[in-house]
């Protein structure tokens, strides 16, 4: 697998870094930097420090998922569906982690609450036309194409 170089900065000494659970993996997880367990209630969403702060290189963006794990047998993921850490960011990497279950979850120090995948990012430059070349499908959006 290809390798980026990236800089991580913990913030604090004890932090768990992502890190990449097999060779092959394509996220690393990230952990949770909490000092005890945390509850979640039902179909509320927290904000979970992980710990530390990174420098994205130019030109890629990192892009925060769910662990399957947490999310089929937790209900737990990201609110926000996919977090984006922006190049230029410089903060702490946080997790809004959502409970879409009914029950309360617990959330564990130094526990697994999320995975960082880091790909190239392309800036757009948006060119106004008067018309768009057709495609077969047209404008039919939201099952059209009967699949």
């Amino acid at each position: 697998m290809n390798q980026l170089s990236v800089s991580i900065k913990k913030l604090q000494e004890d932090v768990v870094l992502p890190s990449y659970q097999s060779l092959d993996a394509a996220g690393a997880d990230i952990h949770a930097y909490i000092k005890e367990s945390l509850t979640i209630a039902a179909h509320t969403t927290v904000k979970i420090p992980t710990g530390f702060a990174i420098a994205i290189p130019q030109g890629y963006a990192g892009f925060i998922y769910a662990r399957s794990s947490l999310g089929t047998k937790q209900g737990l993921a990201p609110a926000n569906k996919v977090g984006v850490i922006d190049s230029d960011y410089r903060g702490e990497v946080m997790v809004c982690l959502h409970n879409h279950s009914d029950l309360p979850q617990h959330i564990e120090p130094n526990q697994r609450i999320a995975q960082l995948i880091i790909a190239p990012c392309y800036q757009a430059k948006f060119n106004v036309v008067d018309d768009l070349e057709n495609t077969q499908r047209g404008s039919g959006g939201f099952g059209s194409t009967g699949k």
